[in-house]
């Protein structure tokens, strides 16, 4: 019988879309606040992967990634998509103008093993978490490197998306080592165990 231990704390990430950076700067103010410090800042990219979101978000899209420390306890992951889905609510008060969702907060984390999204969404691969919030994983780590599972979004594929999530789990490694100096080798040798 397998006995059940707490998960390792993971680094809580914040994927920000909006037609407009200045909006990026004011979503990373109220995230740091709820949240903790920014640890870790992608570049502003262009989205340009799908039009999906045009009709509610416009035209001309960009995409940043926040990471925050201290890390987190992943059992948080459904309160913090609530919580990002109030925030955008403000937004869009306070904008009171088209568009109607100025920006998109998506809130996941980092483990060693895997990059997991929080969605409102319902699909095959994803696994419910509760008040209407779901988890998928979306990249896993494998030999080295952060890899896509089929159903893995297009730009969630490309190598600058990537390279951010493995520098937020190299920052993760090298706390659980000054915190946990055992927990990574740990957490390799339980993936290769059948469950119990």
């Amino acid at each position: 019988m397998g006995r059940p231990v707490p998960h390792a704390p993971v680094s809580l990430i914040v994927g920000m879309l909006s037609a407009s950076a200045e909006r990026f700067d004011r979503a990373e103010a109220m995230l740091a606040e709820r949240f903790g410090k920014v640890a870790r800042a992608s570049a502003v990219m262009p989205f340009d992967f799908t039009r999906y979101y045009e009709p509610e978000m416009g035209a001309n899209l960009l995409r940043k990634f926040l990471a925050f420390e201290p890390p987190m306890n992943a059992a948080d992951l459904a309160e913090i998509k609530l919580w990002t889905n109030g925030a955008e609510g403000c937004f869009s008060e306070a904008a009171g103008l088209p568009p109607r969702r100025p920006i998109n907060l998506d809130p996941g984390y980092v483990a060693l093993s895997k990059l997991v999204l929080a969605t409102t969404k319902d699909h095959a691969h994803r696994i419910y978490l509760g008040r209407g919030i779901y988890a998928e994983v979306t990249l896993s780590y494998l030999n080295g490197a952060f890899q896509p599972m089929p159903w893995t979004y297009p730009d969630y594929r490309t190598e600058p998306y990537r390279r951010f999530f493995e520098e937020v789990r190299a920052d993760l490694v090298a706390w659980q080592r000054k915190e946990q100096p055992h927990h990574e080798e740990h957490e390799g040798h339980e993936a290769r165990q059948r469950p119990e």
